[in-house]
Protein backbone atom coordinates (compact mmCIF):
# COMPACT_ATOMS: atom_id res chain seq x y z
CA UNK A 1 0.00 0.00 0.00
CA UNK A 2 2.44 2.58 -1.32
CA UNK A 3 1.85 6.17 -0.78
CA UNK A 4 2.60 8.88 -3.30
CA UNK A 5 5.65 11.51 -1.86
CA UNK A 6 5.24 14.98 -1.74
CA UNK A 7 6.98 17.74 -3.89
CA UNK A 8 9.04 19.97 -2.56
CA UNK A 9 8.92 22.36 -1.71
CA UNK A 10 5.47 23.47 -0.99
CA UNK A 11 3.89 26.48 -0.30
CA UNK A 12 0.28 26.30 0.15
CA UNK A 13 -1.61 29.31 1.40
CA UNK A 14 -3.71 28.59 4.92
CA UNK A 15 -5.63 31.28 7.15
CA UNK A 16 -3.66 30.36 10.32
CA UNK A 17 -6.65 29.09 12.59
CA UNK A 18 -6.80 26.39 9.75
CA UNK A 19 -2.66 26.02 9.69
CA UNK A 20 -3.16 25.56 13.73
CA UNK A 21 -5.64 22.73 13.19
CA UNK A 22 -3.28 20.84 11.25
CA UNK A 23 -0.20 21.59 13.31
CA UNK A 24 -2.04 20.04 16.02
CA UNK A 25 -3.50 17.26 14.43
CA UNK A 26 0.02 16.72 12.44
CA UNK A 27 1.30 16.61 16.39
CA UNK A 28 -0.76 14.22 17.92
CA UNK A 29 -0.43 12.17 14.60
CA UNK A 30 3.75 11.96 15.74
CA UNK A 31 3.06 11.38 19.16
CA UNK A 32 0.41 8.88 19.21
CA UNK A 33 3.67 6.31 17.42
CA UNK A 34 0.81 4.20 15.75
CA UNK A 35 0.85 2.67 12.09
CA UNK A 36 -1.21 6.31 11.05
CA UNK A 37 2.08 8.42 11.67
CA UNK A 38 2.99 8.62 8.40
CA UNK A 39 0.48 8.51 6.74
CA UNK A 40 -0.93 11.21 8.21
CA UNK A 41 1.92 13.34 8.37
CA UNK A 42 1.76 13.56 4.87
CA UNK A 43 -1.29 14.79 4.56
CA UNK A 44 -1.31 16.96 7.13
CA UNK A 45 2.44 18.48 6.20
CA UNK A 46 0.76 20.22 3.01
CA UNK A 47 -1.17 22.52 5.45
CA UNK A 48 2.78 23.99 6.67
CA UNK A 49 2.81 27.08 5.40
CA UNK A 50 6.11 29.44 4.74
CA UNK A 51 5.89 30.60 8.26
CA UNK A 52 8.20 27.45 9.43
CA UNK A 53 11.74 27.79 9.38
CA UNK A 54 13.45 26.54 6.06
CA UNK A 55 15.37 24.18 7.60
CA UNK A 56 12.39 22.43 9.06
CA UNK A 57 10.33 22.43 5.80
CA UNK A 58 13.43 21.28 3.96
CA UNK A 59 14.28 18.10 6.45
CA UNK A 60 11.05 16.88 6.52
CA UNK A 61 10.38 17.63 2.62
CA UNK A 62 13.37 15.42 1.69
CA UNK A 63 12.07 12.81 4.29
CA UNK A 64 8.55 12.44 2.60
CA UNK A 65 9.88 12.94 -1.05
CA UNK A 66 13.36 10.18 -0.34
CA UNK A 67 10.55 7.91 1.15
CA UNK A 68 8.18 5.85 -0.20
CA UNK A 69 5.55 4.57 2.57
CA UNK A 70 4.76 1.10 2.40
CA UNK A 71 2.10 0.45 4.71
CA UNK A 72 4.02 -2.82 5.89
CA UNK A 73 7.44 -0.89 6.17
CA UNK A 74 6.15 1.47 8.85
CA UNK A 75 6.84 -0.43 12.00
CA UNK A 76 10.73 -1.45 10.88
CA UNK A 77 11.71 2.01 10.11
CA UNK A 78 9.87 4.11 13.06
CA UNK A 79 12.48 3.49 15.85
CA UNK A 80 15.04 5.43 13.70
CA UNK A 81 12.78 8.35 12.46
CA UNK A 82 11.13 9.24 15.61
CA UNK A 83 14.04 11.23 17.76
CA UNK A 84 13.65 13.80 14.90
CA UNK A 85 9.89 13.63 14.29
CA UNK A 86 9.19 13.90 17.84
CA UNK A 87 11.67 17.40 17.87
CA UNK A 88 9.58 18.28 14.80
CA UNK A 89 6.16 17.84 17.20
CA UNK A 90 7.74 20.05 19.81
CA UNK A 91 8.52 22.91 17.29
CA UNK A 92 4.86 22.64 15.91
CA UNK A 93 3.51 22.24 19.09
CA UNK A 94 4.99 25.85 19.97
CA UNK A 95 4.29 27.50 16.84
CA UNK A 96 0.50 26.50 16.56
CA UNK A 97 -0.36 27.70 20.09
CA UNK A 98 0.90 31.17 19.69
CA UNK A 99 -1.21 30.69 16.34
CA UNK A 100 -4.39 29.67 18.20
CA UNK A 101 -4.07 32.91 20.43
CA UNK A 102 -3.58 35.12 17.61
CA UNK A 103 -5.83 33.57 15.33
CA UNK A 104 -9.76 35.92 15.17
CA UNK A 105 -10.77 32.54 15.36
CA UNK A 106 -9.60 31.33 18.72
CA UNK A 107 -9.70 27.11 19.32
CA UNK A 108 -9.00 27.54 22.72
CA UNK A 109 -10.96 28.52 25.35
CA UNK A 110 -14.22 30.97 25.21
CA UNK A 111 -16.13 33.24 27.83
CA UNK A 112 -19.56 32.25 29.26
CA UNK A 113 -22.35 33.38 26.93
CA UNK A 114 -24.73 34.65 28.87
CA UNK A 115 -28.52 34.76 28.04
CA UNK A 116 -30.68 37.25 29.70
CA UNK A 117 -27.72 38.71 31.66
CA UNK A 118 -28.45 40.41 35.01
CA UNK A 119 -27.16 43.70 36.23
CA UNK A 120 -24.72 43.31 38.99
CA UNK A 121 -25.57 45.37 42.23
CA UNK A 122 -28.88 45.88 41.07
CA UNK A 123 -30.04 42.01 41.90
CA UNK A 124 -33.12 41.59 44.43
CA UNK A 125 -32.68 37.82 44.97
CA UNK A 126 -29.41 35.74 45.38
CA UNK A 127 -28.13 34.86 41.45
CA UNK A 128 -25.74 31.33 41.47
CA UNK A 129 -24.27 31.81 38.30
CA UNK A 130 -21.38 33.98 39.25
CA UNK A 131 -20.11 33.24 35.74
CA UNK A 132 -22.58 35.79 34.15
CA UNK A 133 -23.19 37.51 36.99
CA UNK A 134 -19.93 39.60 38.65
CA UNK A 135 -20.58 38.96 42.46
CA UNK A 136 -19.95 39.73 44.86
CA UNK A 137 -17.36 42.34 43.39
CA UNK A 138 -20.32 43.89 41.01
CA UNK A 139 -19.47 47.66 41.31
CA UNK A 140 -16.72 47.82 38.88
CA UNK A 141 -14.44 50.87 39.35
CA UNK A 142 -12.26 52.04 36.42
CA UNK A 143 -9.32 53.96 38.02
CA UNK A 144 -6.90 56.53 36.58
CA UNK A 145 -3.56 58.48 37.23
CA UNK A 146 -2.23 62.18 36.81
CA UNK A 147 1.18 61.72 37.45
CA UNK A 148 3.19 64.32 37.79
CA UNK A 149 6.42 63.84 39.72
CA UNK A 150 8.02 61.61 38.38
CA UNK A 151 5.50 62.30 35.64
CA UNK A 152 4.46 59.46 33.75
CA UNK A 153 2.37 59.08 30.35
CA UNK A 154 1.20 61.32 27.54
CA UNK A 155 1.40 64.92 29.11
CA UNK A 156 -2.23 65.62 27.23
CA UNK A 157 -3.51 61.88 29.00
CA UNK A 158 -4.56 60.66 32.33
CA UNK A 159 -3.06 57.32 32.52
CA UNK A 160 -4.38 53.59 33.64
CA UNK A 161 -4.67 52.14 37.25
CA UNK A 162 -7.06 50.12 37.36
CA UNK A 163 -10.15 47.92 37.54
CA UNK A 164 -11.64 47.18 40.71
CA UNK A 165 -14.04 45.18 41.89
CA UNK A 166 -15.15 46.53 45.07
CA UNK A 167 -18.76 44.65 46.49
CA UNK A 168 -21.91 46.73 46.25
CA UNK A 169 -21.48 48.24 49.95
CA UNK A 170 -18.40 49.71 48.43
CA UNK A 171 -15.97 47.32 50.24
CA UNK A 172 -13.91 45.43 48.37
CA UNK A 173 -11.88 41.80 48.58
CA UNK A 174 -8.23 41.05 47.29
CA UNK A 175 -6.06 38.66 46.10
CA UNK A 176 -8.56 36.42 45.49
CA UNK A 177 -6.66 33.30 44.33
CA UNK A 178 -2.79 32.94 44.82
CA UNK A 179 -2.44 30.31 42.40
CA UNK A 180 -2.91 32.80 39.94
CA UNK A 181 -0.55 35.57 41.10
CA UNK A 182 1.12 35.65 37.39
CA UNK A 183 4.07 37.25 37.33
CA UNK A 184 4.68 37.34 33.47
CA UNK A 185 2.03 39.39 32.37
CA UNK A 186 4.10 40.72 29.02
CA UNK A 187 4.87 37.56 28.02
CA UNK A 188 1.67 35.85 28.53
CA UNK A 189 0.00 38.50 26.42
CA UNK A 190 2.77 38.56 24.06
CA UNK A 191 2.11 34.81 23.77
CA UNK A 192 -1.47 35.45 22.95
CA UNK A 193 -0.66 37.92 20.08
CA UNK A 194 -1.61 41.30 21.53
CA UNK A 195 0.92 43.25 20.41
CA UNK A 196 -1.04 46.11 19.55
CA UNK A 197 -2.64 45.96 23.41
CA UNK A 198 1.28 45.44 25.06
CA UNK A 199 2.15 48.65 22.92
CA UNK A 200 -0.73 50.67 24.03
CA UNK A 201 -0.41 49.22 27.62
CA UNK A 202 3.26 50.36 27.32
CA UNK A 203 2.43 54.02 26.72
CA UNK A 204 -0.72 54.66 28.72
CA UNK A 205 -0.35 52.09 31.92
CA UNK A 206 2.09 53.10 33.72
CA UNK A 207 4.07 52.54 37.22
CA UNK A 208 5.67 55.20 39.10
CA UNK A 209 9.36 54.67 38.73
CA UNK A 210 10.27 54.60 42.02
CA UNK A 211 7.46 52.28 42.92
CA UNK A 212 8.99 49.71 40.07
CA UNK A 213 8.49 48.47 36.35
CA UNK A 214 5.42 48.76 34.47
CA UNK A 215 5.38 44.88 34.78
CA UNK A 216 4.88 45.25 38.29
CA UNK A 217 2.17 47.56 38.32
CA UNK A 218 0.40 45.05 36.13
CA UNK A 219 1.00 42.36 37.52
CA UNK A 220 -0.17 43.86 40.91
CA UNK A 221 -3.31 45.07 39.49
CA UNK A 222 -4.27 41.31 38.12
CA UNK A 223 -3.63 39.96 41.35
CA UNK A 224 -5.22 42.17 43.61
CA UNK A 225 -8.25 43.00 41.48
CA UNK A 226 -8.55 40.82 38.52
CA UNK A 227 -8.35 37.52 40.13
CA UNK A 228 -11.33 38.37 42.45
CA UNK A 229 -13.88 39.29 39.05
CA UNK A 230 -15.82 36.00 39.51
CA UNK A 231 -16.92 36.10 35.85
CA UNK A 232 -13.18 35.46 34.99
CA UNK A 233 -12.74 32.42 37.42
CA UNK A 234 -11.67 29.49 35.04
CA UNK A 235 -14.22 27.48 35.57
CA UNK A 236 -16.46 30.02 33.74
CA UNK A 237 -14.36 29.02 30.08
CA UNK A 238 -15.48 26.38 27.64
CA UNK A 239 -12.62 24.82 27.17
CA UNK A 240 -10.31 26.75 29.22
CA UNK A 241 -6.94 27.88 27.90
CA UNK A 242 -4.11 28.57 30.45
CA UNK A 243 -4.13 32.58 31.32
CA UNK A 244 -6.78 33.60 28.39
CA UNK A 245 -8.71 35.15 31.46
CA UNK A 246 -5.63 37.33 31.68
CA UNK A 247 -5.70 38.62 27.88
CA UNK A 248 -9.72 39.04 28.70
CA UNK A 249 -9.01 41.63 31.76
CA UNK A 250 -6.14 43.55 30.41
CA UNK A 251 -7.93 44.07 27.08
CA UNK A 252 -11.42 45.08 28.73
CA UNK A 253 -9.40 47.49 31.02
CA UNK A 254 -7.38 49.31 28.48
CA UNK A 255 -11.03 49.36 26.44
CA UNK A 256 -12.77 50.34 29.32
CA UNK A 257 -10.23 53.35 29.39
CA UNK A 258 -10.57 54.67 25.91
CA UNK A 259 -14.31 55.17 26.62
CA UNK A 260 -13.16 57.32 29.22
CA UNK A 261 -10.73 60.33 28.61
CA UNK A 262 -10.58 62.29 31.79
CA UNK A 263 -8.41 65.19 30.29
CA UNK A 264 -10.56 66.07 27.17
CA UNK A 265 -13.01 65.98 29.44
CA UNK A 266 -11.94 68.61 31.98
CA UNK A 267 -10.02 70.28 29.29
CA UNK A 268 -13.69 70.97 27.32
CA UNK A 269 -14.75 72.50 30.88
CA UNK A 270 -11.67 75.09 30.57
CA UNK A 271 -9.82 73.07 33.29
CA UNK A 272 -6.22 72.35 31.93
CA UNK A 273 -2.71 71.71 34.31
CA UNK A 274 -1.62 74.76 35.26
CA UNK A 275 1.37 76.12 37.72
CA UNK A 276 -0.62 78.93 39.05
CA UNK A 277 -4.33 78.54 38.70
CA UNK A 278 -6.96 76.45 41.66
CA UNK A 279 -9.78 75.12 40.86
CA UNK A 280 -12.86 73.72 43.16
CA UNK A 281 -14.06 69.63 43.59
CA UNK A 282 -17.20 70.82 42.14
CA UNK A 283 -15.95 72.55 38.60
CA UNK A 284 -14.02 68.88 38.43
CA UNK A 285 -16.43 66.74 39.52
CA UNK A 286 -18.92 68.52 37.04
CA UNK A 287 -17.18 68.30 34.05
CA UNK A 288 -16.50 64.68 34.74
CA UNK A 289 -20.07 64.07 35.34
CA UNK A 290 -21.37 65.77 32.20
CA UNK A 291 -20.52 63.73 29.79
CA UNK A 292 -21.66 60.44 32.07
CA UNK A 293 -24.82 61.57 33.73
CA UNK A 294 -23.31 60.09 36.89
CA UNK A 295 -20.73 61.43 39.53
CA UNK A 296 -17.13 60.34 39.66
CA UNK A 297 -14.87 60.37 42.60
CA UNK A 298 -11.17 62.24 42.47
CA UNK A 299 -8.24 61.82 44.49
CA UNK A 300 -5.31 64.92 45.73
CA UNK A 301 -2.11 63.69 46.71
CA UNK A 302 0.02 66.21 49.24
CA UNK A 303 -3.96 67.89 50.18
CA UNK A 304 -4.85 69.47 47.35
CA UNK A 305 -2.90 68.23 44.00
CA UNK A 306 -5.42 66.03 41.76
CA UNK A 307 -3.87 62.95 40.88
CA UNK A 308 -6.81 60.36 40.70
CA UNK A 309 -9.77 59.61 39.03
CA UNK A 310 -12.68 57.20 39.77
CA UNK A 311 -15.54 55.86 37.33
CA UNK A 312 -18.19 53.64 38.65
CA UNK A 313 -20.21 50.78 36.92
CA UNK A 314 -22.36 48.14 37.43
CA UNK A 315 -22.32 45.08 34.83
CA UNK A 316 -24.66 43.19 33.05
CA UNK A 317 -23.71 39.88 32.32
CA UNK A 318 -19.95 39.12 32.41
CA UNK A 319 -16.81 41.91 32.13
CA UNK A 320 -15.44 39.62 29.49
CA UNK A 321 -18.61 40.48 27.13
CA UNK A 322 -21.32 42.22 29.47
CA UNK A 323 -22.51 46.20 28.90
CA UNK A 324 -20.81 48.62 31.23
CA UNK A 325 -23.31 50.77 33.12
CA UNK A 326 -22.24 54.05 34.74
CA UNK A 327 -23.33 54.66 37.87
CA UNK A 328 -22.86 57.07 40.73
CA UNK A 329 -20.48 56.13 43.61
CA UNK A 330 -21.18 53.88 46.26
CA UNK A 331 -18.53 53.66 49.76
CA UNK A 332 -15.82 56.22 48.33
CA UNK A 333 -15.94 60.00 48.55
CA UNK A 334 -13.55 62.21 46.96
CA UNK A 335 -10.56 63.75 49.49
CA UNK A 336 -9.80 66.75 48.01
CA UNK A 337 -10.87 70.01 49.30
CA UNK A 338 -13.52 71.70 47.94
CA UNK A 339 -10.96 74.91 46.89
CA UNK A 340 -8.00 75.44 46.21
CA UNK A 341 -6.91 72.43 44.04
CA UNK A 342 -3.94 71.70 41.61
CA UNK A 343 -3.89 69.99 38.69
CA UNK A 344 -0.06 70.44 37.59
CA UNK A 345 1.22 69.99 34.36
CA UNK A 346 3.39 66.80 33.86
CA UNK A 347 6.46 68.61 33.72
CA UNK A 348 8.75 66.67 36.51
CA UNK A 349 8.04 68.39 39.67
CA UNK A 350 5.05 70.27 41.31
CA UNK A 351 4.95 73.91 40.27
CA UNK A 352 5.89 76.32 43.34
CA UNK A 353 2.92 76.93 45.67
CA UNK A 354 0.38 79.33 45.23
CA UNK A 355 0.37 82.11 47.93
CA UNK A 356 -3.40 81.74 48.90
CA UNK A 357 -3.21 77.85 48.30
CA UNK A 358 -0.38 77.90 50.69
CA UNK A 359 -1.99 79.63 53.08
CA UNK A 360 -5.10 76.78 53.51
CA UNK A 361 -3.19 73.50 53.21
CA UNK A 362 0.71 74.11 55.10
CA UNK A 363 -0.97 75.15 58.39
CA UNK A 364 0.14 73.28 61.17
CA UNK A 365 -1.99 70.25 62.62
CA UNK A 366 -4.41 70.81 65.16
CA UNK A 367 -3.88 69.79 68.70
CA UNK A 368 -5.86 66.53 68.35
CA UNK A 369 -3.53 65.48 65.54
CA UNK A 370 -0.71 63.07 66.12
CA UNK A 371 2.53 64.45 65.63
CA UNK A 372 3.82 63.11 62.31
CA UNK A 373 0.75 62.88 60.83
CA UNK A 374 1.84 64.07 57.52
CA UNK A 375 4.30 61.85 56.94
CA UNK A 376 2.97 57.93 57.30
CA UNK A 377 2.93 55.23 54.45
CA UNK A 378 5.13 55.97 51.51
CA UNK A 379 5.51 59.37 49.83
CA UNK A 380 8.51 61.93 48.47
CA UNK A 381 10.70 64.08 50.76
CA UNK A 382 10.05 67.80 48.29
CA UNK A 383 12.77 70.52 49.07
CA UNK A 384 11.80 74.27 49.06
CA UNK A 385 14.30 76.64 48.69
CA UNK A 386 14.20 80.52 48.43
CA UNK A 387 10.16 79.81 48.24
CA UNK A 388 9.67 77.22 45.60
CA UNK A 389 9.80 73.64 45.11
CA UNK A 390 13.10 72.54 43.68
CA UNK A 391 13.94 68.92 43.86
CA UNK A 392 13.59 66.39 46.23
CA UNK A 393 15.73 64.07 48.60
CA UNK A 394 17.14 61.12 46.85
CA UNK A 395 17.22 57.16 48.17
CA UNK A 396 20.89 58.43 49.79
CA UNK A 397 19.38 61.26 51.74
CA UNK A 398 20.90 63.50 49.10
CA UNK A 399 19.43 66.58 47.89
CA UNK A 400 19.10 65.97 43.66
CA UNK A 401 16.96 68.29 41.22
CA UNK A 402 17.86 66.73 38.05
CA UNK A 403 15.70 63.45 38.19
CA UNK A 404 13.07 61.08 39.56
CA UNK A 405 12.21 61.51 43.31
CA UNK A 406 13.06 58.84 45.84
CA UNK A 407 9.85 56.71 47.78
CA UNK A 408 10.83 56.72 51.62
CA UNK A 409 8.51 55.04 53.95
CA UNK A 410 7.16 57.04 56.90
CA UNK A 411 6.86 54.47 60.52
CA UNK A 412 5.34 55.67 63.67
CA UNK A 413 7.41 55.57 66.43
CA UNK A 414 7.39 57.19 69.79
CA UNK A 415 6.32 60.87 69.31
CA UNK A 416 7.48 60.62 65.86
CA UNK A 417 8.31 58.67 62.96
CA UNK A 418 11.71 57.16 61.46
CA UNK A 419 12.06 57.17 57.52
CA UNK A 420 13.76 54.43 55.35
CA UNK A 421 14.32 54.64 51.67
CA UNK A 422 15.84 52.17 49.29
CA UNK A 423 19.22 52.39 50.75
CA UNK A 424 18.37 51.56 54.24
CA UNK A 425 17.22 53.43 57.51
CA UNK A 426 17.78 57.06 57.66
CA UNK A 427 19.51 59.00 60.61
CA UNK A 428 21.19 62.41 61.19
CA UNK A 429 24.83 61.29 61.56
CA UNK A 430 27.07 63.78 62.95
CA UNK A 431 24.73 66.58 61.04
CA UNK A 432 24.48 65.15 57.95
CA UNK A 433 21.17 63.08 57.07
CA UNK A 434 22.50 59.84 55.87
CA UNK A 435 19.92 56.77 54.29
CA UNK A 436 22.25 53.69 54.33
CA UNK A 437 21.91 49.86 55.23
CA UNK A 438 24.96 51.00 57.62
CA UNK A 439 22.39 53.29 59.66
CA UNK A 440 21.89 50.66 62.96
CA UNK A 441 19.55 53.09 64.61
CA UNK A 442 16.95 55.38 62.09
CA UNK A 443 16.75 59.11 63.59
CA UNK A 444 13.30 59.44 65.17
CA UNK A 445 12.03 62.89 62.85
CA UNK A 446 9.14 65.18 64.05
CA UNK A 447 6.86 67.96 62.05
CA UNK A 448 6.67 71.81 62.19
CA UNK A 449 3.92 71.96 60.74
CA UNK A 450 3.76 69.97 57.59
CA UNK A 451 7.47 70.74 57.59
CA UNK A 452 9.81 67.26 58.80
CA UNK A 453 11.49 69.06 61.99
CA UNK A 454 14.58 67.56 63.78
CA UNK A 455 15.33 68.02 67.41
CA UNK A 456 12.14 70.44 66.53
CA UNK A 457 13.58 72.72 64.16
CA UNK A 458 12.54 72.33 60.64
CA UNK A 459 15.24 74.17 59.64
CA UNK A 460 17.88 72.29 57.03
CA UNK A 461 20.82 73.25 54.68
CA UNK A 462 23.24 72.91 51.63
CA UNK A 463 26.16 74.09 51.15
CA UNK A 464 24.99 75.07 47.64
CA UNK A 465 22.54 74.41 45.18
CA UNK A 466 22.95 70.94 43.16
CA UNK A 467 22.74 71.36 38.94
CA UNK A 468 22.41 68.80 36.66
CA UNK A 469 23.43 65.33 38.13
CA UNK A 470 24.83 66.85 41.00
CA UNK A 471 24.22 65.94 44.61
CA UNK A 472 24.02 67.81 47.79
CA UNK A 473 24.83 66.85 51.63
CA UNK A 474 21.59 67.77 53.23
CA UNK A 475 22.87 69.07 56.96
CA UNK A 476 21.17 70.61 60.52
CA UNK A 477 24.17 72.52 60.61
CA UNK A 478 23.87 76.62 59.06
CA UNK A 479 25.50 77.05 55.78
CA UNK A 480 24.53 78.56 52.45
CA UNK A 481 21.46 77.41 51.51
CA UNK A 482 18.20 76.99 53.73
CA UNK A 483 16.07 74.25 52.98
CA UNK A 484 12.22 72.84 54.05
CA UNK A 485 11.41 69.20 53.23
CA UNK A 486 7.92 68.59 52.99
CA UNK A 487 6.22 65.23 52.55
CA UNK A 488 4.14 64.24 49.17
CA UNK A 489 2.44 61.37 50.04
CA UNK A 490 2.24 58.48 46.99
CA UNK A 491 -1.37 56.92 45.96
Amino acid sequence: MAVSSLPCPFTPPIWPAKAAVAFYSLSSIILARTERLYLGLQVQIMALPEVLHDGVLKNVCSLLSSTTFDYSSIPSIMSSLLPSLRKLSKFILSYSSLLLTSSSSALGGSPPTCSNPQTSCQNTTAVSNTCCFNSPGGLLLQTQFWDTDPATGPTNSWTIHGLWPDNCDGTYEQNCDPSRAYTNITAILTAAGQTSLLSYMNTYWKNDPDDGSDESLWEHEWEKHGTCISTLDTDCYTNYTPQEEVVDFFNKVVSLFKTLPSYTWLSNAGIVPSSSTTYTSAQILAALKAPRGVSAVIQCANTNQLDEVWYFYDVQGSVQTGTFIPTNPVGSSSDCPSTGIKYLPKSGSPAPPTTTTTTTTTTAPTGTTAPGTPFSGKGYLQVTEGGANNGCIISGGTWYIGGTCATFTATASGTGFTLTSSKGKCAIQSTDLVCSSTVTTATVFTTSGSDLAYNGSPAFYASSVPAGTTQVTVSTAKSADSLVITWQPTS
